[in-house]
């Protein structure tokens, strides 16, 4: 059914031929019969204002449906954009609430120490790597120790970027630190076991480990101070020659979970 069928066609004739009788009308050709042809068109006059009205409302309903879709639309842009902030601003909540609970307990009195957050793990390697968001920029190093709260070693400065470093940690099977067991000075290379733990090789027959003893920093090679604490001796024995010992070590660390990590700039 098109609009131009015969039932509207015959109703437009219609109304054309009396608005052109009225037209007549009013110029004056056929004034007498002004008010019969009023009263005559007059329905007909009426159904056109509500058919227009009708189509005229129809519209505006469709661009207001239009402006509603573009309100919508934007109202989700805004409640998204907002939501993402509002994640940002607890994740800086977050981070700073971590980063004052390691500041308060790092030995600030001893070291010159630049704080940093962990932004990445290597991926292609182990996991016994990470990256920080300190870099040539801010006077980092290669070989400077890394550390957490309470002088714990977790790794040292293995590649320097201007913004950001790349670490390795101490339970990297190429990380070398040399150690000390506390309670009787015995000395050692402490190193990673293919990103599983950490061990003291290299320790003289004649020291005395025992289990449970405490892993440090010896000092003794550079970019590393004394006393960084390492984590508690487990098992002890034989190296593979018989020529030293070597012990197991629980490390203090949880390099899991590292998020803020300080670097030791001078001592």
């Amino acid at each position: 059914m098109t609009f131009f069928s015969r039932k509207n066609t015959k109703f437009i004739f219609t109304v054309v031929l009396l608005l052109f009788i009225v037209f007549l009308s009013f110029r004056g050709a056929d004034n007498p019969v002004k008010g019969t042809t009023l009263w005559l068109i007059s329905p007909f006059m009426k159904t056109f204002r509500i058919f227009s009205g009708g189509v005229q409302g129809f519209f505006h309903f469709l661009g207001s449906i239009g402006e509603l879709k573009e309100d919508n639309e934007k109202l989700l842009n805004e409640n998204q954009n907002l939501s993402a902030e509002i994640a940002r601003l607890k994740d800086t909540a977050e981070e700073n609430k971590v980063l004052r609970s390691e500041m308060s307990l790092i030995p600030k009195a001893k070291y010159d120490l630049e704080a940093s957050f962990v932004i990445g793990q290597d991926a292609l390697g182990s996991g016994s790597s990470i990256f920080i968001d300190k870099g040539e920029n801010k006077g980092i190093r290669e070989g400077m120790a890394v550390i957490v709260s309470n002088g714990i070693l977790v790794g040292k400065i293995n590649q320097v970027f201007p913004d950001t470093s790349k670490v390795v940690l101490i339970s990297d099977r190429e990380s070398a630190i040399a150690g000390e067991v506390l309670e009787s000075g015995a000395k050692g290379i402490i190193r990673g076991t293919y990103g599983l733990g950490t061990m003291m090789d290299m320790i003289s027959q004649a020291e005395v480990v025992k289990e449970g003893d405490t892993a440090i920093t010896s000092g003794l090679r550079g970019g590393i101070p004394r006393g960084l604490l390492i984590g508690k001796i487990g098992q002890v024995e034989q190296s593979e020659d018989k020529l030293f010992q070597q012990a197991t070590i629980f490390p203090s660390a949880n390099f899991s979970s590292l998020k803020v990590v300080f670097i030791v700039k001078s001592f």
